[in-house]
């Protein structure tokens, strides 16, 4: 489990990608911070992805990726240089900065418009309607990682269109701060919402 309060921007050494029948990958990032005391079989979130570590290096770590995660996040897309918001699992004595991250991300949103004011960018970000039933104004969202606050949603025939704001912050220390117009993000919804949809369906199936 995460909070979504992001460490360290890592930059990434190499992705192999199986083109195989599996279609998994090996993924090696450089994170100094996250790789001092990670262990093999530790949880690192790659923005916004929960992967294990299978080998660490002085300052590199290096996770499997499955063809599900590859499916459903930017984790395919990555290439050598890029960079990428890391984050460690958290402890029993962790302060909880921001919301409960699983690191299981839902899906992926475009980046639509981007706003700058003078203490803080607006982003607004396209989801389809699988993740879109999820959203709530003032409501947690994990963006690549980082837990943000949804501004407002607009519903729309595609899904919808929900806003969150940057802080100066926030915008240095991760990799929302290089996002423009066009770029694809990881997004996990609130765990809560998810769990809630769920009750509400086997009510209905236990009362039907």
């Amino acid at each position: 489990m995460f909070t979504g309060i992001v460490e360290e921007r890592g930059e990434v050494v190499g992705l192999e990608v199986d083109e195989g029948e599996v279609g998994s990958a090996r993924l090696t990032v450089r994170g100094p911070l996250v790789t001092q005391d990670a262990g093999h079989g530790d949880s690192i979130s790659v923005s916004g992805v929960c992967l294990t570590v299978v080998d660490r290096k002085a300052d590199t770590f290096t996770v499997d990726v499955m063809a599900e995660t590859l499916l459903r996040s930017t984790i395919g897309e990555l290439s050598a240089g890029d960079q990428v918001n890391l984050e460690r699992s958290v402890t029993a004595s962790t302060r909880l900065g921001g919301h409960i991250v699983q690191g299981h991300v839902d899906g992926t949103g475009v980046v639509t418009m981007r706003t700058p004011h003078a203490a803080y960018d607006e982003i607004r970000i396209a989801v389809g309607p699988e993740l879109a039933k999820y959203l709530a104004g003032k409501g947690a969202i994990a963006v690549d990682g980082i837990s943000l606050t949804v501004i407002d949603v607009v519903d729309n025939e595609a899904g919808a269109e929900f806003g969150i704001g940057i802080i100066p912050e926030t915008r240095a220390a991760t990799t929302i701060g290089a996002a423009q117009v066009g770029s694809r993000v990881n997004l996990e919804v609130d765990v809560v919402a998810k769990y809630v949809e769920r009750l509400l369906a086997a009510r209905d199936r236990e009362w039907a």
